[in-house]
């Protein structure tokens, strides 16, 4: 029975180059996790004191842009994470949404959440506001490489970013009348999503030249039956631009992650293609992992599927180690897996899960 009250202690220190060799399918000592979003309320147990969820040291930029500025969890708080719970990178929110702004009745410029954009003359009102959130990036990808080199850790720092689509049917737009958009007004669709791809091509450039460890980008196209627009389309609007987007970081060796939700089968061959390294969570409702791991698993990384309903949320200690145990079994051998949740470390996951999660992993996923 895995203990649940606390991380038991392991041997091994945290280490990025654990979770490169995984990824890019080379031998390592053991399976890596990773969850880019744990949040608060199990942070702050795991570390004895207040600390944000593992995006935003307050506020949830997952959920979507805010007024107020959020920074990330300040990284000495992550590296002292890490170390309890044996994860081998720190991520920070570089700007996962397109920065599409207009001034608020105050004069200062915000993020576009309303969904108010429905033609060109309402999105050519907005203000692109790359310069600014470019130099905010950096700032924190040089704060998190400091910490790390200050404390001689080899723990990889990794940005987080690229929401191209998302941005769009989420905020700008809304879901119902972008979809209508794809297929009545192209053109402004078109020039929406180059709008966003030239604004993370230039980040992605910039955080190359910062050092970054690894690229993790996101953006929702899927839900659980397929994406949310047909696969001819996709290929068009959205597959080249995230390819774009990620090249500076493939030419220079830097391995890319990439999350989606839902069931994105059509898209894979297309991620292998351009040069992602690994694909996540592997949404267990739109997913076999068995399937995925012998149609794709000798030339992708396969990371996630750990149900956050089931087991994690609704199950007991003894059900997570089951499930972590049979992920490990199919998607163990031969490395290329990366084990993570369905989606994020939410606070209703009862802690005592969390934690026989982290001990199920460390104990089934030594090689």
């Amino acid at each position: 029975m895995i203990e649940t009250r606390f991380v038991e202690p392991f041997d091994w220190e945290p280490d990025k180059e654990r979770l490169r060799r995984a990824i890019l399918f080379e031998p390592v000592d053991r399976v890596p996790h990773l969850d880019n979003l744990i949040e608060d309320k199990h942070v702050e147990k795991l570390l004895g004191r207040y600390a944000g969820n593992t995006l935003s040291y307050g506020g949830d930029p997952a959920k979507g842009p805010s007024e107020e500025e959020l920074r990330p969890m300040y990284p000495d708080d992550f590296i002292d994470l890490c170390n309890i719970i044996g994860q081998d990178i720190i991520s920070f929110d570089a700007g996962m949404w397109t920065p599409f702004k207009r001034k608020n009745e105050n004069g200062k410029l915000v993020q576009v959440t309303d969904r108010s954009v429905k033609d060109v003359k309402d999105f050519s009102r907005l203000v692109f506001d790359t310069e600014n959130e470019i130099k905010r990036a950096i700032g924190y990808m040089n704060e998190y490489r400091d910490a790390v080199n200050k404390r001689k850790s080899k723990i990889g720092v990794c940005p987080v970013y690229g929401c191209i689509l998302q941005t769009l049917y989420e905020f700008v737009v809304g879901m119902d009348d972008f979809m209508l958009m794809a297929y009545e007004d192209r053109g402004l669709v078109d020039e929406m999503l180059e709008a966003s791809t030239i604004h993370f091509v230039e980040l992605t450039k910039a955080m190359v030249k910062e050092g970054m460890d690894f690229l993790f980008i996101g953006d929702d196209v899927a839900f659980k039956t397929g994406l949310f627009l047909p696969p001819g389309i996709m290929k068009e609007i959205w597959t080249p631009r995230i390819a774009r987007i990620i090249e500076p970081a493939v030419n220079n060796n830097i391995p890319v992650l990439f999350h989606s939700d839902g069931k994105i089968d059509v898209l894979v061959e297309d991620l292998i293609d351009m040069g992602v390294n690994c694909i996540n969570p592997m949404d267990p409702y739109s997913v076999d992992y068995r399937e995925y791991k012998g149609k794709y698993g000798k030339r992708i990384a396969l990371c996630g599927n750990i149900d956050i309903e089931f087991p994690l949320s609704k199950g007991t200690p003894q059900d997570v180690e089951n499930d972590v145990r049979e992920h490990m079994e199919v998607l163990k051998p031969g490395y290329g897996y990366v084990s993570d949740s369905s989606h994020s470390i939410v606070n209703y996951i009862p802690h005592e899960n969390y934690i026989a999660y982290l001990n199920s992993v460390h104990k089934y996923g030594k090689y």
